[in-house]
């Protein structure tokens, strides 16, 4: 006799949600579960990993910081000043007969016009100026930095940097030849005179091509400029070639101080200076001498009014 099977409903296999969930066990007296609250802030709650570098406060200071750097260079202890190279000429000695070549330079109202300090610019350094421009060809900008400093505006400006706080000098105060003495060294930079466009003969010495034997037009050129295959077909950087020459800022150091003339503003130093006539020259004491034992700020002089107009 066959039976059959009736489906079974839904309902009978459904169990209620508590016999579904998992049994709850109670914790033992013996053990205690104490959470701290953590405090959200933008500082890290874990410690900083050990540094490798020995910037600590007690440690000696880095050899590689601009701080130690400061300390590391060598600077000039005073200011220098701006002259104009008037030209050469030569001193003799009435007993020896010896010819001495010299360069002659002219201060104009050469005036110490703002300073540099650590603590505001990063180094300390005195910035000067000379000569003299019509207040209206100069920029407002710089016609305001002038009107500040209670200086009349200069043609030219130059920083000198200084070894420290007690370098610098006074603003506005007036720097005559007095500020170098007879017999003392200085560094002279100046730009050179400038040639232009030169070839590579005159620019670095090349002896040239033949003048015969086979050679045509070809006496002052430069000549090959690299390999082709074995050279890669390019021209080595660094190649001597023709180009502009002259121009550039150059330092003769170690210059001796012949003759100073304060009347007359005059300084003569011995041999030759880089530059044109005419041109700026900064000199400043030498950095491989000693340092001349002379005070830091200028001797008192009355400063001179300047006119407001252009003199000859």
């Amino acid at each position: 006799m066959a039976t059959s099977r009736l489906p079974l409903r839904s309902s009978t296999l459904s169990l209620p949600l508590r016999c579904l969930r998992a049994p709850r066990i109670s914790p033992t007296p013996t053990t205690s579960i104490t959470t701290t609250p953590q405090t959200r802030t933008i500082q890290s709650i874990h410690p900083s990993r050990p540094t490798r570098f020995n910037n600590e406060p007690h440690l000696p200071l880095l050899t590689a910081t601009p701080r130690a750097s400061l300390t590391r260079r060598i600077l000039p202890p005073r200011t220098g000043l701006l002259a104009i190279k008037k030209g050469m000429s030569a001193l003799y000695d009435p007993e020896t007969g010896r010819r001495t070549p010299c360069t002659v330079l002219q201060l104009d109202r050469c005036q110490v016009t703002a300073h540099k300090t650590r603590q505001r610019n990063g180094y300390y350094a005195v910035q000067v100026g000379c000569g003299w421009k019509h207040p209206s060809n100069v920029t407002r900008p710089l016609l305001g930095h002038f009107a500040g400093m209670g200086v009349s505006p200069k043609r030219h400006v130059v920083e000198f940097r200084v070894r420290g706080e007690e370098g610098l000098v006074e603003v506005g105060r007036e720097l005559r030849a007095g500020w170098f003495a007879e017999g003392q060294f200085v560094d002279a930079r100046a730009k050179c005179r400038g040639m232009g466009f030169e070839g590579g003969m005159k620019r670095h010495g090349f002896s040239g091509q033949p003048a015969s034997h086979g050679n045509s037009l070809s006496h002052r050129a430069m000549g090959s400029a690299g390999q082709s295959q074995g050279g890669g077909s390019r021209v080595l950087p660094g190649k001597r070639m023709a180009g502009r020459m002259g121009g550039q800022q150059v330092t003769v150091q170690n210059v001796k101080v012949l003759k100073v003339d304060d009347e007359k503003g005059i300084i003569v130093l011995h041999g030759c200076v880089s530059g044109p006539k005419g041109g700026v020259v900064q000199l400043q004491d030498a950095l491989k001498k000693p340092w001349p034992e002379m005070s830091s700020s200028p001797p008192a002089a009355e400063e001179v009014a300047e006119p407001l107009r252009a003199t000859a």
